[in-house]
């Protein structure tokens, strides 16, 4: 369950509250769709500029299309990777019958018609693990989206769907494929440093950030602790992305680096504290010459094991007319809402984020749509009367300059 990104048995506590198991009920009825919550969650904000800015395009490779899921071949670190596969198919109401990613793909197509017309996805690929000689190395890369496959994807429902790219910075092609991947449509690129073997404050990326910078492509890039993907926890310390930074690069650190603990690397290399990763991602919030340059986005920042400090944190700063309101970006994670252990609405009532009155329609939406639940979930979320800005859920002008 590690690999899923569950806290430890934590999350068995609330069970029957959710479940094991997607049910994948289906279509929303009525009572549902046109629930007082869902209209709620839609007041204020305008579904076109509406764009889910963290969502996975997943895949096993059964069609031929340059997705990959690697099972570890025996090692170790990935024994529950088929255990995981088993979650995310069950997630995305998918059977392992030779058609996964085709079926991933419609699943995806079903979820966002059943949202507001205007409103998209934004679908991030995902590049190989590379050593530091820029080849790739296949057995060490988890999961594959290849970029030519998350455009294909994106241009079948074009009104719904946009793309992110992933380009590992030690590719002895990067350059070239950050142009070609702009010319191509891609919104953003994508990383999962722990699990790409990326290190962002290594000087072979000084080209690249340089080239990013220039394209004006934001870079999405996990920050703080990895548990959906083995790979090395250091690479995500918050501090190393201050090279990206220092290029002009725009970044946005995915879930604010809300879990786990880095190295103070402010502090030097040699023997510095270990200190929590939000904590960090908050400092470099605060310093003025970030603004304009770093975000943080909020994909998963309700799951049971993140919604603590960190949630507290971003109701404060990121409700209307807080500091952090035009620099946080709403993305769901999906599939990660619809992995039942993962969240739970009571934890965020007994935490005081939600209403008790909230938590029966959004575990009923729950079974139906997880995309919908995602996103009524956030905007019913309050702490001491404060509530999420609009302007963090409607992200399309971070993508989509004027």
């Amino acid at each position: 369950m590690a690999g899923l990104g569950v806290a430890g048995w934590a999350a068995w506590r609330f069970w029957p509250e959710q479940g094991l198991f997607n049910p994948c009920l289906g279509e929303l009825p009525p009572q549902l769709a046109h629930h007082p919550l869902v209209q709620e969650a839609w007041a204020g904000v305008d579904p076109h500029q509406v764009w889910d800015a963290h969502v996975h395009l997943l895949g096993v490779g059964d069609d031929g299309n340059g997705a990959a899921f690697n099972d570890g071949h025996g090692f170790l670190s990935w024994s529950l990777v088929q255990g995981q596969r088993y979650f995310f198919l069950n997630a995305t109401c998918l059977a392992d019958d030779g058609h996964v990613d085709r079926n991933y793909v419609a699943h995806l197509q079903t979820l966002v018609a059943g949202m507001p017309s205007g409103h998209k996805l934004l679908l991030l690929a995902l590049d190989a693990w590379h050593d530091a000689d820029g080849t790739a190395q296949p057995q060490r890369s988890h999961i594959y989206i290849a970029n030519d496959y998350c455009a294909a994807v994106a241009r079948t429902v074009p009104q719904r769907f946009e793309w992110a790219a992933s380009v590992h910075p030690f590719r002895k092609d990067a350059l070239a494929e950050l142009e070609r991947v702009k010319r191509l449509g891609a919104r953003a690129i994508k990383w999962i440093p722990a699990a790409q073997g990326i290190d962002p404050a290594s000087p072979l990326c000084d080209g690249f950030y340089a080239r990013l910078a220039q394209l004006d492509l934001p870079l999405i890039t996990h920050a703080g602790e990895e548990r959906a993907a083995p790979g090395d926890d250091a690479l995500g310390n918050p501090l190393r992305l201050r090279r990206a930074l220092e290029h002009g690069v725009r970044v946005v650190m995915a879930h604010c680096a809300s879990m786990g603990s880095s190295q103070d690397l402010d502090q030097g290399k040699d023997g510095a504290a270990w200190v929590d990763n939000f904590s960090l991602f908050e400092r470099m919030m605060d310093e003025p010459a970030h603004v304009g340059r770093l975000f943080g986005d909020i994909a998963a920042l309700t799951q049971i094991a993140r919604a603590g400090a960190p949630l507290k944190r971003v109701l404060e700063r990121a409700a209307v007319g807080g500091d952090w309101a035009g620099r946080l970006l709403n993305g769901s994670d999906y599939p990660l809402p619809a992995i039942m252990p993962l969240f739970s609405p009571r934890f965020l009532v007994e935490a005081g984020y939600l209403a008790e009155a909230a938590v029966a329609p959004l575990t009923q939406i729950r079974r139906h749509h997880p995309l919908l639940f995602d996103f009524a979930l956030k905007r019913q979320l309050q702490y001491a009367g404060k509530r999420l800005a609009p302007s963090v859920f409607e992200t399309r002008k971070f993508f989509v300059k004027p």
